[in-house]
């Protein structure tokens, strides 16, 4: 994290001065806004360097540093990393292995992760590409109240793939899909069944 310049450090002739108490002092010369600092027993500190004049701030500067270390710390403990998982299908897959894929996909997209959802072909698989495409078609439209698409299915040589990402409020809309389809046997969510 950069640090602004301290007392000695600041190399302008004239600087906007506020106070301790955070009132504006004015534009004064910075051996008097030093010799200012000096007798509140505080720092000097270059809060704007960009400003004209630049503006300084007196304060106990380790304090402040402490607190906007904190504050950093904090922001990158809550930021969440999103990562993209991969669920992979052959063209000829089962039923209840399309499913039991399906159910995991959905544990990620709760982890808030993107999904990445391929078929592989191989071999004479190449010349039935449709039936690759009906598969993530029907993901896609089973999937819609809950995801996002962030990339469409695209095909590259023998791997057709797309990418999906979780609306915001996933769970709440999971919560309301359950309600109004308890008696649909293929109701989005399943995941009950196998925790």
């Amino acid at each position: 994290m950069p640090k602004e310049s301290v007392n000695e450090q600041i190399s302008a002739r004239e600087v906007r001065l506020i106070d301790a108490e955070g009132k504006q002092v004015g534009v004064v010369s910075i051996v008097r806004a030093r010799e200012i600092a000096e007798q509140s027993g505080m720092d000097l500190v270059e809060i704007s360097p960009s400003a004209k004049p630049p503006v300084c701030k007196i304060m106990d500067f380790s304090k402040y540093y402490y607190q906007k270390e904190r504050k950093a710390r904090e922001a990158r403990k809550n930021r969440q990393e999103v990562q993209v998982k991969e669920v992979k299908f052959g063209p000829n897959t089962e039923e209840h292995d399309y499913k039991f894929k399906k159910k995991n996909a959905i544990k990620f997209l709760l982890q808030h992760d993107k999904v990445k959802f391929t078929v592989r072909f191989k071999g004479r698989q190449m010349a039935h590409k449709e039936i690759g495409e009906e598969l993530l078609l029907k993901l896609m439209q089973e999937l819609k109240p809950i995801v996002d698409i962030d990339q469409p299915i695209r095909s590259e040589s023998r791997i057709m793939s797309m990418t999906l990402s979780p609306k915001k409020d996933i769970e709440k809309l999971i919560d309301l899909l359950e309600k109004t389809d308890d008696d649909d046997d293929d109701a989005i969510v399943e995941i009950e069944d196998n925790e």
